[in-house]
């Protein structure tokens, strides 16, 4: 900025601009607050049906959170003007501060038509007039004057050039709609810049050459701005994509650096984690250089980084780094086709294991959980914090017969194609791997689980469900039907690996009107008004579904998760069928004796099934002991703690329907809360330990438990809504509890091939 421009400045067009800028902001406010307020509020309690359930839904919560995004983008970018006006403006006063007192010293500053400006006596003492006493200067006062002007100039460059370009990397973050990019001030934008420019320096050095205070930069530095946009962009671009690969794969080369190493090793886990988080916020800018680096990462999925066509793969590097934050759906979509093709390089279409660490390999994680050799591990977790790619990979081709003309695959040889679902849960030789205590890895499968749970569900993989959530799609109820029969199938999928447990129990917890309607076994009659869903329902055989919940029942956490929502869904079910301002169209048309034992039934079938997962878990090989169980259920109470009262607990599919609106209305709320907080300040420690080491306690004690819970709903779902005599409440609940344990009884038996331990006569 030269002399004249910031002396002569006139400030008014830009404070016109932040006046509009604010006026905006207060609209979108008001825009904002209607969206979430109203739009969204009102979607979360709609009766959504059909294409609506998954469609209109989603699009309404997707738009509630543009305007979200329009108001944050329109603050920062008012904030960033004001900020850069204010400081022109005093940069401006100074200069008319140093001008003036140049005068004072018979000093001027004159602009010299090219950029630049010089410091000249103002009146020659031989010009001066007669009588007059013209101020004395020394060189040092010309100096000082002319290297203080220049330094407000300098200033004022900076903070005009800088506002420029934060103001247009802020711009180009999103190329439709807008960015969620929040910045209080000009300085903070640039900061994260100049704070980006600096560390990707560092990564851009030599490993070997890289000090100690420098990885202390890097790590500092990345764990401070992993979350900022600007930043995680302009790092990431800096790099490049193949850069970065190649950084975080030097840096993990044996003895590339062990003085370093020495000092740093231990915080190598930090570091990429941040850098993880970095690249993920960086994955959802749209400019053009972020398109660039996208595209490198994943040509270089299938192919060595080094020239000689070595290990590692760019996939088995970026996979490591993906284990944290969200990366955008469509990186992470065409990243994985490029690992899927990896995959059948390297196992020749899924016909060989692969991906084996050999010792002398990069460590490429340092979580501890695993080598970070086999990158399917890594993209898992990315998959597992990103519904949507989940589901859409899971869906996904893996090989066709037209490929591999001797593709077979047991029992299933009619098949024309493996989707990737079928291949990484059915068929992959996963490789042997180890964790940083030289124990087998469950790394890999785990995070298998979790994508599956992700994808499933429409939600990140460990968080229970919100209003917000669409209900399930076709495709993510298509998946569900797949797992339920997958683990039928081959209950060993998961016996032999229980640390999934955890994940397909939270699924089913999520599926339950699915699961209801299944083992209901009723194709024409009301079952659909007593477990009411919106969405696509899963396709589910009743004998799937019992072979499925004994198996998930096998693990105290997929036992918790289940057990615990099938109560809270039952709660709820309660609470809405007895409701008499129910519409006479959503009603089940029958006696409030048969609604309650129909609902305490199918209760009761989901608990029995349960139970006897448990016990075999407890007194077959597995040897576990029933505390276990009791201590998982606890927990996932804990967990659902927050959803009491609202809802959310019985998962999406049922939210979305008119149990939803008569949840959010507060009446079916107050019901429910009362009946799950009585469930939830039971303990049943003490109740399964007595009964640990004998089949018929444990199932008897897991009998008195359901009757307990279904009893109390309908008991207090009685009350509050007016039935008469409402301990016959009970009596139907007691009723529909005994058929539903038998149901399970009976229908274990067709699988009791699975089972070590004898299943309880009906």
């Amino acid at each position: 900025m030269d002399l004249d421009t910031l002396r002569f400045a006139k400030f008014g067009l830009l404070d016109e601009a932040i006046t509009d800028w604010t006026t905006l902001i207060s609209k979108l406010e008001d825009l904002k607050r209607d969206a979430d307020d109203g739009l969204r509020a009102q979607a979360n309690k709609a009766n959504w049906a059909g294409s609506n359930a998954t469609v209109s839904k989603a699009f309404i919560g997707k738009t509630a959170g543009e305007f979200a995004d329009a108001h944050t983008q329109a603050t920062s970018i008012r904030n960033i003007l004001r900020d850069t006006r204010n400081e022109l403006q005093s940069f401006q006063k100074q200069l008319e501060d140093a001008i003036e007192r140049g005068l004072k010293k018979n000093l001027t500053v004159v602009s010299t038509g090219d950029g630049g400006f010089t410091v000249t006596m103002n009146i020659h003492p031989d010009r001066a007039a007669k009588g007059a006493t013209v101020p004395d200067h020394t060189p040092q006062d010309v100096t000082g004057l002319r290297d203080e002007i220049q330094k407000i100039l300098n200033e004022a460059t900076q903070s005009d050039t800088t506002a420029s370009t934060v103001l247009k990397a802020l711009v180009d973050q999103s190329k439709l709609g807008f960015s969620d990019a929040g910045y209080k001030d000009r300085d903070s934008a640039a900061a994260a810049l100049k704070e980006a420019d600096d560390l990707a320096k560092i990564a851009k050095k030599n490993p070997e050459d890289l000090t100690v205070k420098e990885f202390d930069l890097l790590a500092v530095g990345l764990k401070k701005y992993a979350n900022d946009d600007l930043f995680a962009e302009r790092f990431a671009t800096n790099l490049g994509g193949k850069g970065t690969l190649e950084f975080w794969a030097d840096l993990n080369r044996p003895m590339i650096n062990p003085e370093l190493m020495h000092e740093r090793r231990d915080q190598m886990d930090d570091l990429q984690k941040h850098l993880g988080l970095t690249l993920a916020t960086a994955s959802q800018s749209d400019t053009a250089a972020m398109e660039s680096w996208k595209r490198d990462v994943v040509n270089f999925a299938d192919k060595p980084l080094e020239k000689n066509g070595g290990m590692p793969f760019g996939g088995q590097v970026m996979s490591n780094l993906m284990r944290w934050g969200d990366y955008d759906d469509k990186f992470l979509n065409e990243y994985g086709n490029k690992l899927v093709a990896a995959e059948k390089k390297v196992t020749h279409n899924g016909t060989h294991g692969a991906w084996q660490p050999m010792g002398v390999d990069p460590q490429l994680n340092h979580t501890g959980t695993d080598s970070g050799w086999d990158p399917m591990t890594g993209f898992f977790k990315a998959l597992a914090n990103s519904p949507d790619a989940a589901t859409e990979f899971f869906g996904d081709t893996f090989v066709t017969k037209d490929e591999d003309h001797d593709f077979k695959v047991e029992g299933k040889d009619e098949r024309r194609s493996l989707s990737n679902f079928e291949y990484f849960f059915e068929e992959r030789d996963w490789p042997h791997d180890y964790d940083k205590d030289r124990e087998e890895s469950i790394a890999g499968r785990n995070n298998l689980a979790m994508a599956l749970e992700a994808a499933t569900t429409g939600h990140p993989a460990g968080e229970m469900p919100t209003a917000d959530l669409a209900p399930h799609s076709e495709a993510q109820a298509k998946l569900m039907s797949a797992i339920v029969a997958s683990v039928e199938e081959d209950p060993k999928r998961l016996t032999d690996h229980a640390h999934m447990s955890d994940s397909m129990g939270q699924i089913a917890s999520e599926y339950l009107p699915d699961i209801n309607r299944a083992i209901a076994d009723d194709p024409h009659g009301n079952t659909d008004l007593l477990f009411p869903l919106a969405g696509a329902q899963a396709e589910l055989d009743h004998k799937d579904v019992t072979a499925f919940l004994i198996t998930v029942g096998q693990s105290p956490d997929g036992y918790a998760a289940v057990e615990v929502g099938q109560k809270a869904y039952m709660a709820d079910l309660m609470d809405y069928h007895l409701n008499p301002d129910l519409p006479a169209d959503q009603r089940y048309p029958h006696s409030a004796q048969e609604t309650i034992e129909t609902i305490t039934r199918r209760s009761g079938e989901v608990s029995g099934s349960l139970a006897i997962g448990m016990q075999e878990a407890v007194l077959g090989p597995a040897a576990k002991e029933a505390k276990e169980f009791s201590d998982s259920v606890a927990q996932q109470k804990n967990a659902w703690s927050g959803a009491i009262g609202t809802g959310i607990g019985v998962g999406v599919s049922f939210i979305a329907t008119p149990v939803g609106g008569a949840v959010a209305s507060g009446v079916a709320g107050t019901v429910s809360g009362m009946v799950l907080e009585h469930i939830f300040q039971q303990s049943e420690t003490d109740v399964l330990t007595e009964a640990s080491r004998n089949a018929g306690d444990l199932w008897e004690k897991s009998r008195d438990l359901s009757a307990e819970h279904g009893q109390r709903a309908a008991i207090d779902a009685a009350k509050v809504h007016g039935l008469p005599h409402p301990d016959k409440a009970a009596d139907w609940a007691l009723t529909g509890r005994d058929n539903g344990f038998n149901d399970a009884a009976t229908n274990a038996k067709g699988m009791a091939d699975h089972l070590t331990t004898e299943v309880p006569a009906a």
